[in-house]
């Protein structure tokens, strides 16, 4: 019996409600030794209030080492194994804006990017460029015409767009284009098996022409492609854990996965103060909410530390307001680590914590790295943390006799 058989024969239902809160590459690093990572600069009296009265530790979302990308941090979040359900995400940028994916449709996760004369990369985000900047190219490269695919394309947030190859015989495991560095060009998208070959084909003729396109644009005048894959069959979390979910996001790809593990996604947001307001509309409907705060993450791959450290604040100063719902457990953490020291996502385990009426208190009293390694959670994959909530929320019957 796996995990799964075992849920679904232990779920049982109450009126409780669970809320997760994943703040984004919140886990980080000192920028020198003996110093204190952007978390335990931050000022955070909520967070340190809740985790004084509550249950803390440390979630490694994958496995020791392993850098897990942001589908992988979020799979795990959610009660998957991030091994056994590897999502593209071309996949989860598609979902996020309600981009219907057929049998035989590829996606890609496509980055408008600044390349030098040489055609080496100088800005992987093209400096982040404004959403309807993103809009306004996108429909430029739809004058492109590939033979043998149908080339469909959807801008997605700043530089973030969608590109759907559809067509006969296409596989989805292609390789990157990113090469995830400055001072290279863009790499070629090369299959990785033969079932693919023609569709890492169709990508470099889109490229060749793309670049034409973009040639005379700045500071966008590139693109990359990321995560070519194909529409998974994954189970609900209605029919795993027993319970109707719902997703409160503002980003595409974050939409996206809650999505494609049957959540409900709410109406679109644009932060925090939306999100609350949007949690309180729907408090009724739902077991068990799902909010994402992106920006923790996204100073991080900056490599803004001061910037992060201030996102954090603007998370923490939101707690009480998610807190007054008085949902019977509240999980604050992240999916992955982002210190802006790397300005990348890292294998550094997060900070979790747990607040429920039925939780054991540990002596931790302030939410950061160096305290929550004490806490009574230990250190623990994420893909426990979900059932841990159920159990908190007693939603799971006792297993044996």
């Amino acid at each position: 019996m796996d995990i799964f058989e075992l849920s679904r024969v232990l779920n049982r239902s109450n009126d409780s409600k669970i809320v997760l809160l994943v703040a984004d590459g919140i886990g980080g690093l000192p920028l020198e030794p003996g110093g204190r990572t952007e978390l335990e600069t931050a000022s955070t009296p909520n967070l340190d209030a809740l985790a004084a009265k509550n249950v803390c530790g440390l979630l490694t979302p994958v496995l020791p080492g392993i850098t897990p990308g942001s589908g992988p941090g979020h799979v795990s979040l959610f009660g998957y194994d991030p091994l056994e359900y590897q999502i593209g995400r071309g996949v989860l940028e598609a979902l996020g804006i309600d981009f219907d994916l057929g049998p035989n449709d590829v996606a890609a996760r496509g980055n408008f990017c600044t390349v030098d004369s040489a055609g080496n990369i100088t800005d992987r985000r093209a400096g982040r460029i404004p959403s309807d900047k993103c809009a306004e190219l996108v429909e430029k490269l739809r004058s492109i015409r590939l033979d043998g695919a149908e080339v469909l394309l959807e801008p997605g947030v700043e530089h973030r767009f969608v590109l759907v190859l559809r067509g006969e015989g296409l596989g989805g495991d292609v390789e990157d284009t990113d090469p995830q560095a400055t001072g290279v060009p863009p790499l070629k998208p090369v299959a990785r098996n033969p079932e693919s070959q023609r569709t890492a084909e169709a990508a470099a003729h889109f490229v060749a022409q793309a670049a034409e396109v973009l040639k005379r644009e700045q500071p966008a005048n590139m693109l990359t492609l990321r995560g070519f894959a194909q529409r998974p069959l994954i189970p609900t979390m209605e029919d795993v854990f027993g319970v109707k979910t719902a997703a409160i996001a503002v980003y595409p790809m974050y939409r996206g996965l809650a999505r494609l593990v049957g959540m409900e996604i709410l109406p679109k947001v644009a932060n925090l103060e939306e999100q609350v307001r949007c949690l309180r509309e729907h408090w009724d409907r739902f077991d068990f909410f799902f909010v994402h705060f992106k920006y923790t993450d996204s100073t991080g791959e900056d490599g803004d530390f001061d910037a992060k450290v201030r996102r954090i604040e603007e998370f923490d100063a939101y707690l009480p307001r998610f807190a007054d719902l008085k949902p019977d457990v509240l999980i604050v953490t992240g999916d992955h680590s982002t210190p802006a020291k790397l300005k990348s996502h890292s294998w550094h385990p997060v900070p979790v914590l747990l607040a429920a009426s039925t939780c054991r208190p540990d002596r931790v009293t302030r939410f950061a790295e160096s305290d929550c390694i004490q806490g009574g959670l230990g250190q623990i994959e994420g893909r426990y943390l979900l059932p841990l909530a159920l159990a908190h929320a007693e939603r799971l019957q006792k297993f044996g006799a």
